[in-house]
C-alpha cells in the first residue's frame, strides 16, 4: 500500500515527466501504470529516489520508460 509521502511523490514526478514529455499527466499516469514503472520502480524505490533531483529523475524515468519500449 502506498503511503502519503510515496503518493505525493509519484504526483510530483508524474507532472515533472507530463512538462517534459509534452503529455497531459493523465497520459503520463497511464504509461507508467501500464509499464509497472509505478508501483514496481517509482514507489517501491521511493527510499531512493525521492532524494534524487528532478532533472535526474525525468532523465532516469525517461531512460527506463524507453527500455520497456515505449516512445514519449
Amino acid at each position: 500500500m502506498c503511503q502519503k509521502a510515496e503518493l505525493e511523490f509519484s504526483v510530483f514526478i508524474i507532472h515533472q515527466l507530463a512538462e517534459n514529455w509534452n503529455k497531459k499527466p493523465s497520459e503520463v499516469y497511464a504509461i507508467l501504470n501500464k509499464t509497472k514503472i509505478l508501483d514496481d520502480y517509482i514507489i517501491k524505490h521511493y527510499d531512493v529516489l525521492h532524494t534524487m533531483g528532478s532533472m535526474a529523475l525525468v532523465e532516469d524515468i525517461t531512460d527506463f520508460v524507453h527500455e520497456k519500449g515505449v516512445a514519449v
